[in-house]
């Protein structure tokens, strides 16, 4: 098993390089198997879902922290259906994503005013925008514009834990389930007072919004949302399984699993794009000479550009390619015996893919390691990553930054000093005018922090 602290990825590609595509370990009864092969994993895991898409009983971070209810850890059924049928309605076509552009690329413009006026905070504003628009579509509710956000840290917490929560055999109460019932002063119980911690943030997180929204509606001042939507769907009055699917549906997708659309990939993949185009200024500069060929200088970027703007596309691709936010996925598990490419598969095995392999296989991506967005520009372009996820001056002297990406469920980079400015004077009068054209809402969060969970 990984170490602690191991990057989890790291570790299990070494049972490639010695067993093949497909490795297994036994612990404590439990039989994992690592998928190294892209191929074989969208064959058992989407071609053969009906068998091995459920979930594994995670003890602590699913039973203990409370993270059962969300849709990443769902098992196969009814239930998970609802989910997502809910969330297919909501923005699973085309049309239906379509009637969020204008708040996306509001929000986006916004995000550039704060960079223009916080340069060094660079991190800080790609979590504000990215929770800004999840928060607005999901609950209806505004972020403070200027400072930290109530909902916006405790999603970051949330997230936090969850990470640490879900490392395969990071928590020996996974696989020896008895040990829940320990006294909490015996030794080796920590693990029961930390739980209780990260359930009560959980709770927080799923609640507090959701009464938030039960209260404006009450008031008649609420904002049109997903969670609203179903309300009103089901006439103010709802079952106690459509109240459960809404709560922990509009949880998840602002702390993460939703299918389409959620807050760490967006800011995960945005931090990895700021860190790639430091290190890569000449796909830096092929991005602006593209936007600047098809957009000019008269106007910000919108939603209609994209389909002009191939290159930029690319650096996206490659961007989730590069570092995906969650290199080993999430686990799953069987629910009967298969047999696979010879390989017995038992009932209640835990299947996880090596994703981070998968986007990173020299047969599949040439020079992996490196940020190539042109890769995706071929005549015979290598598959796109979301099949699989969804020079330098300090000091005076250049410098080569360091990459460093945290282990854990979910992993995104460590910090890093950046700071972006605009190119042109007539760039920086641009997106000063987004605030005279877009003034600040009034941010819902003094309205949060009396609500009582």
């Amino acid at each position: 098993m990984p170490p602690k602290g191991a990057r989890e990825w790291e570790h299990w590609i070494k049972h490639k390089d010695l067993y093949g595509p497909i490795s297994s370990v036994t612990a404590f009864g439990t039989t994992i198997i690592i998928l190294h092969d892209a191929k074989f994993a969208v064959e058992l895991l989407e071609r053969r879902g009906n068998i091995h898409s459920s979930r594994p009983r995670m003890i602590f971070g699913n039973e203990m922290c409370g993270w059962e209810h969300f849709l990443a850890s769902q098992p196969y059924g009814n239930r998970l259906r609802a989910f997502r049928q809910n969330f297919y309605k909501f923005m699973g076509t085309r049309a239906t994503l379509s009637g969020f552009h204008p708040l996306q690329e509001l929000e986006a413009h916004r995000f550039l005013l704060r960079v223009l006026r916080a340069p060094d905070r660079l991190l800080q504003h790609v979590r504000t925008e990215a929770g800004a628009i999840i928060l607005k579509m999901a609950y209806g509710y505004t972020i403070e514009p200027h400072e930290e956000d109530p909902l916006v840290s405790i999603a970051d917490r949330a997230l936090s834990q969850f990470s640490a929560a879900f490392v395969a055999g990071a928590w020996l109460v996974d696989t020896i389930p008895i040990l829940r019932y320990l006294p909490d002063w015996m030794p080796g119980a920590d693990f029961k007072r930390t739980a209780r911690e990260w359930h009560a943030t959980v709770t927080e997180t799923a609640e507090k919004p959701m009464r938030f929204v039960r209260r404006e509606m009450d008031a008649g001042k609420y904002e049109p949302s997903y969670v609203s939507g179903l309300y009103e769907k089901a006439g103010g009055k709802m079952t106690a399984e459509d109240e459960y699917v809404t709560k922990w549906s509009a949880a998840s997708m602002y702390t993460g699993g939703a299918d389409t659309a959620n807050e760490p990939q967006t800011v995960n993949t945005v931090q990895v794009f700021f860190l790639a185009m430091m290190m890569y200024p000449e796909a830096q500069r092929k991005a602006q000479e593209e936007i600047d060929r098809v957009v000019g200088s008269q106007r910000l970027p919108c939603f209609e550009d994209r389909g002009h703007l191939p290159y930029v596309e690319a650096v996206v691709s490659e961007a989730l390619r590069w570092h995906p936010i969650a290199p080993m996925g999430l686990p799953h598990v069987t629910t009967r015996d298969d047999v696979f490419e010879g390989y017995l598969i038992p009932r209640g095995a835990m299947i996880i893919p090596n994703i981070w392999h998968f986007t990173h296989d020299p047969a599949v991506y040439k020079d992996p390691m490196s940020f190539n967005p042109d890769r995706f520009l071929a005549d015979s372009p290598p598959p796109n990553p979301r099949d699989y996820v969804f020079g330098f001056v300090v000091d005076g002297k250049e410098v080569e930054p360091t990459v460093l990406f945290t282990p854990g469920a979910i992993s995104h980079s460590y910090p890093y000093a950046a700071s972006v400015e605009p190119r042109s004077p007539k760039h920086a009068d641009l997106i000063r005018a987004v605030e005279h054209d877009h003034p600040w809402e009034q941010s819902s969060g003094a309205s949060l922090q009396s609500v009582k969970v």
